[in-house]
């Protein structure tokens, strides 16, 4: 009896042992650090991110013998995204950029002095080093009503798709990994779109009276450039052009958009923006309101600006 007794315990003994082993063991498992294997050599195939920026300022007059208006309100705004896709020879590229910009004054009331949306999606395939063949589609339109202003008369003159540009582009991309790349294409097709019924009828933007979508056939080159001069400091810019070839194509339209933005602290920066557009099919300057020309849009604020 003794000796059986004697086994039982040594038993109990053993098997109380390798579980104080095994736990001790599962603790020290759970606790340690997982290193990443070295021969782990995957690459992220996205790459998303983006900003948003809001620039205010208000100003108020009581009794100011100058002049000028008793108030004055102005707010912009101004949000991009990305997101980069890359495997292997294929590359995706896709941006969106959204200004909206809003102006309240005693004098002149409330009006928008800004409004775009500007959607680019790009597919390449590497053909060699810094070299591309592909493709891309093209968006921009603006989301409100807007006018244009003759003293206190206002005309209509935008809205949602009217106008809208949409644009078909095959071509050759050269990147030359630095911030700098340009796209060249000798057959692009470029639909101008005007939705509204209003604008249609008065053959706004060249568009046939009556008719909604107008189409050209031309070349087309787009040229970008990003460059981080430090971490507080960046340039971007975007210089679009397009011959049509059937209609004046030595009048070539340019689309050019610039934005500088320096940051003051974690949350603040000071950007500065400017955007030239000349198309050749919008003729409502001039003397006669019946000619083309040079539109230039400059905005220099402070605000908020989150990155994402």
């Amino acid at each position: 009896m003794k000796k059986l007794f004697f086994l039982v315990s040594l038993f109990t003994s053993v098997v109380v042992f390798a579980q104080d082993n095994t736990v001790k063991e599962l603790k020290q498992s759970a606790s340690r650090t997982i290193a990443k294997d070295a021969s782990d050599t995957t690459k992220k195939l996205w790459k998303k991110g983006g900003f948003f920026n809001i620039n205010a300022a208000q100003g108020s007059l009581n009794n100011w013998a100058a002049g000028g208006d008793k108030f004055s309100l102005a707010v912009n705004s101004n949000l991009g995204m990305y997101a980069f896709y890359k495997k292997d020879k294929h590359s995706w590229d896709n941006t969106l950029d959204f200004n909206l910009g809003y102006l309240q004054t005693t004098s002149l009331s409330g009006r928008k002095n800004d409004d775009r949306i500007d959607f680019l999606s790009k597919y390449g395939y590497d053909i060699a080093p810094k070299w591309n063949v592909g493709a891309l589609v093209n968006l921009r339109s603006q989301l409100f009503d807007g006018y244009t202003y003759d003293g206190s008369k206002k005309t209509f003159s935008s809205t949602f798709l009217s106008p809208a540009y949409v644009l078909v582009s095959p071509g050759i991309e050269y990147k030359s990994g630095k911030g700098f790349s340009a796209f060249l294409s000798p057959a692009t097709v470029r639909w101008t779109i005007v939705a509204n019924k209003y604008l249609s009828d008065r053959g706004a933007y060249s568009v046939d009276s009556g008719k909604h979508v107008k189409t050209e056939l031309g070349a087309f080159a787009t040229i970008n450039y990003f460059k981080e001069f430090n971490k507080n400091i960046s340039f971007k810019s975007r210089m679009d052009l397009f011959s049509n070839y059937l209609h004046n194509p030595q009048n070539v339209d340019l689309y050019f958009t610039n934005m500088l933005s320096m940051r003051l602290s974690k949350a603040l920066a000071l950007t500065y923006n400017v955007d030239m557009i000349y198309d050749d099919d919008v003729r409502m300057f001039g003397a006669s309101g019946k000619s083309a020309g040079l539109q230039v849009k400059s905005m220099l604020g402070v605000g908020l600006m989150v990155k994402f």
